[in-house]
């Protein structure tokens, strides 16, 4: 492995700036917020006892709807607000 080429690479990657870093927090902590959400309140997730439950009644549960909103945001959104958020820097 050449040493160069290591530290050309580690040199090319710029700090991005706390707004940038809080706009990717904000999907991992959705995520977060969900999952703990469906631990602590587990009678809200009616996939473990779905006795009498229709399939949008089990497909469509709050906890289970945040942590799909958070995976949309850090895939689909959040990537272009950093992108004009360091343009916007520069």
């Amino acid at each position: 492995m050449n040493a160069n080429i290591a530290t050309e690479v580690t040199q090319a990657r710029a700090r991005r700036s706390a707004r940038a870093l809080a706009v990717l927090s904000l999907g991992p902590l959705t995520i977060a917020g969900g999952l703990a959400w469906a631990l602590f309140q587990p009678w809200r997730v009616t996939l473990l006892h779905p006795h009498g439950q229709g399939f949008w009644w089990l497909l469509v549960e709050p906890p289970l709807l945040v942590v799909l909103a958070g995976l949309v945001f850090q895939m689909l959104v959040a990537p272009g607000v950093v992108a004009d958020l360091e343009e916007a820097e520069q």
